[in-house]
């Protein structure tokens, strides 16, 4: 059974790696050859070389701030953008009210707030989770309420008629069609997640990869800056990966029950 398995990952991803692996010789020859101050951009080995001697530092301390922070952020923008989505779909008044305040929520830019949130929780973790919060909370909410509103409505008159109640309906109904729109959103908010707490841990945090990269940036250490953003995209991917294989392995188990 691994050897289909690994054959469809090769078949899916190896053209990829093939990509990957010619960009990261390209970009080594062109630093090695001086076409590029290494200042500016360092090669993936010197990269490499200041992750595996930081190791302790960006695996340790900084890394599982930043995961604090994500996750939550992440979590408080799922239970309130769920509740929301919900209560907005049930309530056409209360979808009315909240909706503008929603859209005008991501129309401030965060670098603006981020001050304004530290200025209110202070240099705690709370600040960087409002940030998080805040970014993760919009494709949540919006995903989750447009797939919400795509309940059958042949299938809604079939269960009126036979006697069900709107919870009925709403468990039934709603959320197993409402489930690929909120996987969606949280696809797009895990990865939200990680920019958001950079950005709050770069303009005010004492501790994450934001806060040591911009340390590694102010003293021109551009081998453990470029590595330290290296873990935040990696953190980035193996969370969207974790989230894709949620959704597929809940979806799955749905198709079968059907």
């Amino acid at each position: 059974m691994r050897k289909p398995l690994f054959k469809k990952w090769l078949n899916d991803y190896g053209l990829f790696i093939l990509l990957l692996a010619c960009l990261l010789m390209a970009w080594e020859w062109v630093v090695r050859l001086g076409w590029v101050p290494a200042f500016i951009l360092p090669a993936p080995t010197s990269i490499g070389g200041a992750f595996i001697g930081d190791s302790q530092l960006l695996l340790g301390r900084h890394m599982l701030a930043t995961l604090r922070e994500v996750a939550l952020g992440f979590l408080l923008s799922v239970l309130i953008g769920i509740a929301l989505a919900a209560g907005m779909q049930t309530s056409r008044t209360l979808e009315k009210a909240m909706y503008p305040f929603i859209v005008i929520s991501q129309t401030i830019p965060l670098i603006a707030l981020s001050p304004i949130f530290i200025m209110w929780f202070g240099y705690t973790i709370w600040s960087k989770v409002a940030v998080v919060f805040l970014t993760a909370f919009f494709p949540i909410v919006v995903s989750t309420y447009d797939g919400l509103r795509k309940g059958d409505r042949e299938y809604r008159e079939l269960l009126l008629t036979m006697g069900a109640t709107r919870w009925d309906i709403f468990r039934k109904i709603q959320i197993p069609i409402a489930l690929p729109s909120f996987f969606s959103g949280l696809k797009l908010a895990i990865v939200y997640c990680v920019v958001g707490a950079t950005i709050g841990e770069w303009l005010g945090g004492n501790e994450g990869l934001g806060y040591y990269s911009r340390r590694m940036s102010s003293s021109l250490n551009a081998d453990s800056m470029f590595a330290a953003v290296s873990l935040l995209s990696l953190i980035g991917i193996v969370l969207f990966a974790a989230i894709v294989l949620l959704e597929k392995t809940i979806l799955k188990k749905r198709g079968k029950k059907k």
